[in-house]
């Protein structure tokens, strides 16, 4: 079992436009919705690659309701705990040369009781999990350490900006960006260095997009993997490259073969409108063609 939590899940939108003109009407060619937020993502994303997945979220009004509808038409199993507000919307624009144009809302402020209905039941799925994944943002309202606690209740891979890290989880995953604002280290490598020995150890991994992601193990061996694939849907391709990399762990993969399946993962995802979702067969073909090499 492999159990997700979406402290701040999101209604996530994907237009497809052939070009974005500011303060003009488009009528995009493509539309996909999904209910997301990075928690989720990682969850419908596992679930795509054939694992026990349940899903722990913090939701709230229809919003929450649609994305509680939604998860259980995926066949993705979730507890939630409610809150008044309205969960949070997101949307992605994506040109047709251009790249992304992303807005995210940061949703609205929960109450301390909120909050703690969510931690409670978060701990009561925990120690149910071989792995799990905690991903993204706190919302507001949350305490600043929110996060650190339940990484103490289970094996735990953390991918956020948020306080956490020295709760010593057994993985830690961020971008090259995030790993740069934690470490204030450009190099991938060195801040995936810090990020190992700042987290006690555990497994550190920077993930940079096209380039692949290098990882420090926590035998403290540093690689990178790359692969010749790239597609135009990139949202949510890091909750897809997590979930890859859990799902193969779960299985009893090394870490060389968790990164690979990881990174097919990734590129699987950026092939397909919608984050999180993936085509299994193309995420293995993928996986099966990245190159892995000792760090500089």
């Amino acid at each position: 079992m492999i159990v997700c939590l979406a402290a701040n899940p999101s209604i996530d939108r994907l237009f497809g436009v052939d070009r974005l003109t500011p303060g003009g009407i488009h009528r995009p060619a493509e539309f996909a919705q999904v209910a997301g937020g990075k928690g989720l993502n990682v969850a419908r994303a596992a679930s795509a690659l054939g694992a026990e997945v349940r899903a722990v979220a913090l939701l709230g009004g229809h919003a929450g309701r649609w994305i509680a509808e939604q998860c259980e038409r995926e066949g993705i199993e979730l507890a939630a705990a409610w809150a008044e507000a309205e969960t949070r919307s997101s949307l992605s624009v994506a040109e047709a040369d251009q790249g992304l144009t992303e807005f995210y809302e940061h949703g609205a402020a929960v109450t301390p009781e909120e909050w703690s209905g969510f931690t409670e039941l978060a701990a009561r799925h925990l120690p149910q999990a071989g792995w799990a994944t905690i991903s993204g943002s706190l919302p507001p309202g949350a305490p600043a350490d929110g996060y650190v606690p339940l990484i103490r209740v289970a094996r735990c891979a953390f991918d956020s900006r948020e306080e956490g890290i020295s709760a010593r989880p057994a993985l830690v995953k961020v971008n090259a960006a995030e790993a740069a604002q934690l470490t204030g280290m450009a190099d991938a490598f060195d801040a995936a260095r810090t990020l190992h020995e700042a987290g006690g150890g555990g497994a550190a991994i920077v993930t940079r997009g096209r380039d692949g992601a290098v990882m420090v193990s926590p035998d403290g061996r540093a690689i990178s993997g790359t692969a010749d694939a790239e597609g135009r849907y990139p949202v949510g391709s890091g909750d897809a490259f997590l979930a890859g990399l859990v799902v193969a762990l779960q299985r009893g993969a090394g870490w060389d073969d968790a990164l690979r399946a990881a990174i097919g993962a990734g590129a699987a995802n950026a092939e397909q409108p919608g984050a999180g979702r993936l085509d299994p067969d193309r995420a293995g073909a993928v996986a099966d063609s990245v190159r892995i090499s000792p760090a500089r």
